[in-house]
């Protein structure tokens, strides 16, 4: 695929900022290693617009979105060489009995809508088409669970960030131009002990996650323990927040005494995410880990990268070469601040080399 440079190009971002829906389904899949099999899934990113559009047809009202993202592993064999500057395999952490995991998945499909049956249509129609050119890692169907609430009771996804706000977060700008409107994202699906967290006081749990239980709000600093879940997920620099959008959703199966949360997380810079996981599986400082993991345990984890569906439209075309330094990106200006090299690396969020 050939970088376009004329002027006016702005590429047009994938639904990543779509509204919350009421459900989804996440779909991860290996490519077979033959070159058709490549081939194949090559040429379907430039039908997967038009699949879209003749699924949500049947009901404009639900919400249809998909979202397609690959990882490092599928990029080369896929696009070629020139490839998203941070995309790199899952980054595992482990600490004592805590290990968040890599597991194989080279394409993410996060199909979401207003009604399930119309993510189960769409979802068919994909495997129609590439079925015969991958193996199924991982399939998840979510729902939205009273109140958006996860299936341990609490509120998720209460400091998502809205407008302007949420596009600069998610969103790669001027840092990465050939991949501006591209997003990074982050799965991981965590299974719940719910015997084990239903034995514990609410007072308890609240303590744990950092919330009160019914009414959402935030515990005061004075009483919120270092180690609470709302505290170690919060990254900050010169006391400004950087953000993740999320999308999480709960998944079960009662019968099967199958109880858990569909971690999704999309970002501009995966490092920001991944500075959660650490601090969440080792602990900040070490060993003060997040105590949610006492009782939910992840069992995949995988990092991909969805590029701009202006990207997508052209990936059957001839392999990506590199665009010049003047390829006109969508701006998406970063925060005032740079990331400290402590975490993050300095200048990471402004495209400036890392010392």
């Amino acid at each position: 695929m050939t970088v376009v440079n004329e002027a006016d190009q702005v590429p047009l971002p994938q639904p990543v900022l779509a509204p919350l829906t009421r459900a989804a389904i996440f779909l991860v899949v290996t490519v077979k290693p033959e070159p058709e099999s490549y081939a194949t899934v090559r040429s379907f990113c430039g039908d997967l617009a038009g699949l879209i559009r003749a699924v949500e047809f049947r009901d404009i009202d639900a919400g249809l979105t998909c979202i397609v993202a690959f990882g490092s592993d599928a990029w080369d064999p896929l696009f070629g060489h020139v490839r998203p500057a941070e995309l790199h395999p899952f980054r595992e952490f482990r600490s004592g009995n805590r290990h968040a995991l890599a597991t194989p998945g080279d394409i993410l499909f996060h199909i979401r809508a207003r009604r399930m049956d119309i993510c189960f249509e769409l979802a068919t129609q994909i495997m129609d088409k590439i079925g015969d050119a991958v193996s199924i890692a991982d399939e998840v169907q979510g729902f939205r669970y009273f109140e958006d609430r996860d299936l341990i009771g609490f509120v998720d996804g209460t400091e998502n960030p809205r407008g302007a706000v949420a596009l600069e977060a998610a969103l790669v700008g001027g840092e990465d131009a050939p991949f501006a409107g591209g997003s990074y994202v982050l799965v991981q699906k965590y299974l719940h002990d719910m015997k084990a967290w239903n034995a514990l006081s609410t007072e308890e749990q609240e303590r744990i996650i950092g919330r009160k239980k019914l009414s959402d709000i935030e515990l005061d600093d004075s009483v919120k323990p270092s180690n609470a879940h709302s505290a170690l997920t919060v990254i900050e620099e010169n006391g400004k927040e950087l953000k993740i959008l999320r999308d999480n959703m709960p998944f079960g199966q009662p019968g099967r005494g199958e109880f858990g949360t569909y971690f999704i997380g999309y970002c501009r810079t995966p490092r920001i995410t991944e500075l959660m996981l650490e601090n969440m599986f080792v602990g900040r400082p070490p060993g003060n880990y997040d105590r949610l993991l006492d009782f939910s345990k992840p069992v995949t984890g995988g990092l991909f990268f969805a590029p701009s569906a202006t990207f997508l439209d052209g990936a059957d075309a001839e392999p990506l070469v590199a665009a010049a330094s003047t390829t006109p990106t969508l701006v998406l200006d970063p925060p005032s601040s740079s990331v400290r090299d402590t975490s993050l690396g300095i200048g990471s969020l402004r495209g400036e080399p890392n010392e």
